[in-house]
């Protein structure tokens, strides 16, 4: 099954304190962007990469695309204030149809079987997340005051990739950028559009480069597959 992946990458990454774009930043002696790229570039399912990006950035993208010998990205438009408008923007600049993937920059440890569960799910029912089951007890709280706990069982950390029939994830960008909504993630559109949105389950070190205790914690993981690899 074939798939397009979508990926904003033109946002600031204040909360790594780093001064620049963190896709940018060293993981393990590739960039965090690299490393991302190259999972889709090694998937025979994707068929296309879109990256929304900074203008200013574009000259720094190119090199990182031709280091990493990326031969998949088939455009890259412009990327907006806010995610929301970035996945748009690869929306728009996408022509093929069939089955598209969201997926976060900053995500290099998805694993393909993941992501091939996704496509298949989004095939069928037209919408589906990567999420991992909640670990730790969650519970409501208002001015520093618990107000009740919440049921473990019925939540999920979701994760990207999210995965969706380009018709429907379209429609839905479209409606909630003509009614002022905005969403924390793809699927929220999806929900309020009124589509249903399935579940896959994915794996806890699908973490987002979000901090420098994440670049730590991301060399690890890929010393870790390194030696699952030679095993």
């Amino acid at each position: 099954m074939e798939y397009t992946v979508m990926m904003p990458a033109a946002g600031s990454g204040t909360r790594m304190g780093a001064g620049q774009n963190k896709l940018f930043l060293g993981l393990a002696g590739k960039t965090i962007l690299g490393r991302t790229l190259e999972v889709f570039q090694a998937d025979p399912w994707c068929k296309g990469i879109i990256l929304a990006v900074k203008e200013s950035e574009r000259p720094q993208i190119d090199a990182i695309l031709a280091e990493s010998g990326i031969t998949k990205v088939k455009a890259m438009p412009a990327g907006g204030a806010e995610r929301q408008n970035s996945v748009a923007a690869c929306l728009e600049a996408h022509s093929g149809g069939g089955i598209v993937l969201v997926h976060d920059a900053a995500r290099p440890f998805i694993r393909q079987n993941v992501i091939h569960e996704l496509a298949e799910r989004a095939a069928a029912g037209g919408a589906a997340v990567a999420g991992v089951r909640a670990k730790d007890t969650m519970k409501y709280v208002t001015d520093g005051q618990v107000e009740e706990t919440a049921d473990r069982e019925r939540l999920w950390a979701i994760q990207t990739p999210q995965a969706f029939r380009y018709d429907l994830l379209l429609e839905a960008s479209r409606k909630a950028a003509g009614e002022g909504f905005l969403g924390t993630d793809e699927s929220m559109l999806a929900e309020y559009a009124g589509y249903p949105v399935y579940v896959v389950e994915s794996t806890y070190d699908n973490i987002k480069m979000t901090t420098p205790e994440d670049l730590e914690y991301g060399g690890y993981l890929l010393k870790k597959r390194h030696g699952e690899t030679m095993e």
